[in-house]
């Protein structure tokens, strides 16, 4: 890793895949990961780690299946959101968005547990094949 400053806006340029997050830091055991995210990801659920999102740029969406019923939480530019391990959940940016994650180095994209990837992701790594 780097050990000089970051600029997310210069990382985020670096790419166009979609649902694919990009290591741009690591703090411990941690990675920091940006994506460009747009329309629906999978539902999954993380069993043994929480996550973190910080929405960067635009709006994202992100429906939660919890023991209480279903419901969706909406993040503006600038909001932040933690997942409770073990919650299922699908986010979703219908005009699109750029994402700050936090996890565990290793964490899977599409967590331990989810509905069908699609063709276009990667189901070992989450990450798009678009890229």
């Amino acid at each position: 890793m780097s050990n000089e400053p970051i600029l997310l806006g210069k990382a985020l340029a670096s790419f166009d895949a979609l649902w694919s997050p990009r290591i741009v830091t690591r703090v411990n055991d941690y990675d920091v990961r940006i994506a460009k995210v747009a329309g629906e990801h999978v539902w999954h659920a993380h069993d043994d780690t929480d996550e973190f999102f910080l929405v960067i740029e635009g709006e994202l969406h992100i429906s939660l299946r919890e023991p209480e019923g279903e419901r969706t939480v909406l993040l503006p530019q600038g909001a932040v959101f933690t997942v409770p391990r073990g919650i299922e959940h699908k986010p979703y940016a219908p005009s699109g968005a750029a994402i700050l994650m936090f996890e565990p180095s290793g964490t899977l994209s599409v967590g331990d547990r989810h509905d069908e990837v699609p063709d276009h992701v990667d189901a070992t790594t989450g990450h798009s094949l678009d890229s």
